[in-house]
């Protein structure tokens, strides 16, 4: 079996890659990513002599670059490529268009082409927008509030007319936040780990009341295989841990672990447009046995220890 994972060098991406190498052990893994900031493939490196597993450097938003690994006969696509932060979705939301839609888009057109038998398309819980109270279900309508939530909600709805029109066999994944280790130092966790660390105080947006679900990328990777596996043809799944926390309880929670005081925050001008909360109902990957292995307390203390020994890699990122 060949499986294309596409943007495998990226934070979950390269979790799955490995978690997919662990689990099967007939299969010849492809890993398509044209190596953006966010990309690195020291997150793989211990796996780079492994005869199953092949770095491509290419770019889904080259038709051609795309084209062409699906000269191998790929089986299964996994597609992660996508830039996902939304601050900088903010900046400049043509490069959102051009790799998280367009990109998806000459994805699917080649997988389509070629027969592929199952294609997992990885968006966010970020397409449904915010809810007030309650959680979010499959069939929850889609109202993306930045540029970043809008480019992936236009790849679901891609995915979903190939589905309806072409009788593309996809399948949908909308995973909640994951943290852990080799996560690119842009994103609130390793932002927080890394300001304390070189001393400086935790940033927050506006109070810190804004609420998400956490899930440890591990778990993550685990649940996306379990649906590559389990899941049916033309469903979405939410992918969720039932861990919900505001900002400023998980800055507080990372000061506690790091011995600083809890008012060493600084409260910064809220991000345009800014999702207050976030909660997904798993009720059908749950039916599929899926149950998070690390628990919120341990998983973070994990974090901040990988974060403690890696601050070469975490320095030499924000030099970038």
């Amino acid at each position: 079996m060949n499986i294309l994972v596409t943007g495998g060098a990226g934070f979950i991406g390269s979790h799955f890659i490995r978690h997919l190498l662990e689990v099967e052990g007939d299969c010849k893994v492809f890993n398509l990513d044209n190596l953006s900031y966010a990309g690195d493939t020291l997150r793989l490196k211990d796996i780079e002599a492994d005869k199953r597993y092949q770095f491509i450097k290419g770019d889904i938003r080259n038709i051609k670059e795309v084209e062409a690994v699906f000269s191998e006969k790929i089986d299964i696509v996994i597609h992660m490529a996508a830039e996902s932060h939304v601050d900088n979705s903010i900046r400049d939301p043509f490069i959102f268009e051009e790799v998280n839609t367009r990109g998806t888009l000459n994805v699917i057109s080649c997988a389509r082409a070629h027969k592929v038998k199952r294609f997992i398309h990885i968006s966010t819980d970020e397409v449904y927008g915010e809810i007030e109270k309650g959680k979010f279900i499959e069939s929850s309508p889609l109202a993306p509030n930045s540029p970043y939530s809008a480019s992936k909600a236009a790849a679901d709805f891609y995915i979903r007319a190939y589905m309806r029109t072409y009788n593309f066999p996809a399948i949908i994944i909308r995973p909640c936040n994951n943290y852990g280790p080799w996560q690119y130092p842009e994103k609130l966790i390793p932002v927080a780990i890394s300001s304390v660390l070189n001393n400086k105080p935790v940033p927050i947006y506006a109070q810190g009341l804004n609420s998400r679900e956490w899930l440890y990328v591990s778990d993550c990777a685990a649940g996306i295989y379990l649906i590559m596996e389990k899941g049916i043809i033309g469903e979405a799944y939410n992918l969720g841990s039932g861990v919900e926390i505001c900002n400023i309880d998980l800055a507080k929670e990372i000061l506690d672990i790091l011995g600083k005081p809890q008012d060493f925050i600084d409260f910064v001008t809220d991000r345009p447009g800014h999702d207050f909360r976030y909660c997904l109902d798993s009720s059908k990957v749950i039916q599929f046995g899926f149950k998070p292995k690390v628990e919120f307390k341990t998983g973070i203390k994990k974090t901040v220890e990988w974060y403690k020994s890696k601050m070469g890699w975490v320095q030499e990122k924000l030099k970038a």
